[in-house]
């Protein structure tokens, strides 16, 4: 076999191969949609809980009900940044976020009302007071 070609033979089986691995990387890269995971859509409530001296505060029990009912739905905690986030169904709705504290029962708590109108993110803080 002449050099020359032996060089043709050796380009056309590098050509060959690449085309393979080109066309195995796109199958990969454009997965049927079938088979991609389906999400559903949410809304977001994110917020920080701040002291009286405005420090966030950690530990600090939220409770976030619908504005329509009388109780809470979702219970968590800030972290130590003072922050929580917490998923709701997305579509327009009202609800209502509050810190829990330990106290009299006849002390004003704090309530924000937060309204939502899809699949969003609503940033809140609570203030609390002495």
């Amino acid at each position: 076999m002449t050099p020359r070609k032996r060089t043709l033979r050796l380009r056309l089986s590098v050509l060959a191969l690449a085309g393979l691995v080109l066309g195995a990387l796109s199958a990969v890269a454009v997965a049927p949609e079938k088979d991609k995971p389906k999400v559903k859509p949410y809304a977001l409530i994110f917020g920080t809980v701040f002291g009286p001296d405005y420090r966030p505060v950690y530990g600090v029990k939220i409770k976030i009900r619908r504005a329509d009912q009388t109780k809470a739905k979702w219970e968590l905690y800030s972290d130590r940044r003072g922050e929580f986030a917490q998923r709701l169904p997305a579509g327009k709705a009202e609800y209502v976020v509050w810190a829990e504290r330990k106290g009299p029962k006849d002390a004003p708590r704090v309530e924000v009302k937060v309204q939502v109108e899809n699949d969003e993110r609503v940033d809140i803080s609570l203030h609390l007071k002495d």
